[in-house]
């Protein structure tokens, strides 16, 4: 058990560090570009841009997770690795592809990395979005 806490747990780190560079990046982005904007094109522009980038963050921690499975040598290609993370990071479990038994508490815990991964993604937007809805309701007023 101790075994995959200990490989599990500088992904997690990894990734904790990789969404919170994306989450503040992308913030820094909408307000250098966009924030002076006043247009309801500008908004769902920066609203685009920003869900562009936390997917693309997101879609490298699910990377991260299925090099380690792959390193692991729980699959035999990289294709099945980051199949198999997408639905852990996801929350998904399908559970068509099991791991081992001494590598399957990683699906968990990705799982867990996952919820919260997501969960600052949308956080993340949602304050933009809240930004601009703040601008437009000053305009109306």
């Amino acid at each position: 058990m101790l075994e995959p806490l200990l490989m599990g747990m500088p992904v997690i780190l990894c990734n904790m560090l990789l969404q919170s560079l994306v989450s503040v990046g992308s913030l820094r982005v909408y307000f250098r570009r966009f924030h002076h904007r006043e247009s309801l094109l500008a908004g769902v522009m920066a609203l685009f841009a920003m869900i562009t980038l936390v997917l693309v963050g997101n879609l490298l921690q699910i990377l991260l997770w299925g090099l380690l499975f792959e390193g692991l040598g729980e699959f035999s290609t990289l294709r099945e690795a980051v199949y198999h993370s997408g639905v852990n990071f996801a929350t998904l479990g399908y559970g068509d592809i099991v791991m081992s038994e001494k590598w399957k508490l990683l699906g968990p815990l990705e799982a867990i990395n996952g919820a919260l991964m997501i969960g600052l993604s949308g956080a993340t937007m949602l304050a933009v979005l809240q930004h601009h809805i703040r601008k437009q309701l000053k305009l109306l007023l």
